[in-house]
């Protein structure tokens, strides 16, 4: 019984706490990290960030962002992107909603 219990508050907080993650939205230079950065073995796409002097890389993942690969596969944008913020294997990762060029 206590166990259940235990395992039953835990995934209550699970779920709060997934329903207080909030998007962001970053503005930034737009490129693809294979053809500009040289740094994946494939297409993906990257939202560079500078902020306080400061650049972030953000790997871009989700369909909104599948669909704009176009875009900036082989040529850099100004590009806004709306999502929520994650990291990963030491990199950060920006799941998007949305995505334009500026």
């Amino acid at each position: 019984m206590k166990k259940h219990l235990i395992l039953s508050i835990v995934a209550a907080l699970g779920f709060a706490g997934s329903a207080l993650a909030k998007d962001v939205t970053l503005s930034g230079e737009g490129k693809c990290a294979k053809c500009a950065l040289k740094a994946a073995d494939k297409c993906q796409n990257v939202l560079e960030v500078t902020e306080g002097g400061k650049k972030t890389t953000y790997y871009l993942k989700g369909e909104a962002s599948d669909k704009f690969h176009k875009e900036i596969c082989g040529a850099t944008k100004s590009v806004e992107a709306t999502g929520s913020v994650s990291d990963k294997d030491g990199k950060k990762w920006l799941t998007v909603s949305a995505i334009k060029a500026k």
